[in-house]
């Protein structure tokens, strides 16, 4: 299945449907393969993304549900990562937020235990989010200034 096949098949499936989490995916889907569309890819590149278009087997599986497709969106997306360090716009931004609250939640317990503990945690989670979106989106810059965002 080309890029140019999958957007179709894509933008098919979001004229057909009303569901506003449906549409979500699939205009996700679209927008991926409208950028892959517009890179310059090598014809290798290329071939490995079709092949991994085609392995979804979009078409049989039509009537699997909604499941499905945020499946082959959250595989599709990992394997553009792992191959082309192609990631998403606010991927870094997400990653960091969460693991700021994770490390937050600690750093609340340990170190900000003279509060009261529920004071201590809550301020931990605000100053470790706080930390992980300043360093999050350094990193998506970072991304963004290398052409790794789609």
């Amino acid at each position: 299945m080309t890029l140019q096949e999958a957007r179709n098949f894509f933008e098919n499936l979001r004229n057909e449907t009303s569901k506003k989490s449906q549409i979500k995916i699939y205009d996700k889907f679209i927008h991926i393969l409208t950028e892959l569309n517009t890179r310059e890819l090598s014809s290798e590149e290329l071939q490995s993304i079709e092949n991994k278009l085609t392995s979804f087997d979009f078409t049989s599986k039509l009537n699997q549900g909604i499941k499905f497709f945020k499946k082959a969106l959250a595989d599709f997306e990992t394997f553009l990562k792992e191959n082309f360090s192609l990631i998403l716009k606010g991927y870094y931004t997400n990653i960091g937020m969460g693991l700021g609250m994770s490390f937050g939640v600690l750093f609340g317990l340990v170190f900000l235990s003279g509060f009261e503990r529920s004071m201590g945690i809550s301020l931990g989670i605000c100053l470790g989010m706080f930390v992980g979106l300043l360093v999050g989106r350094n990193m998506d810059a970072k991304a963004l200034a290398e052409g790794n965002v789609i």
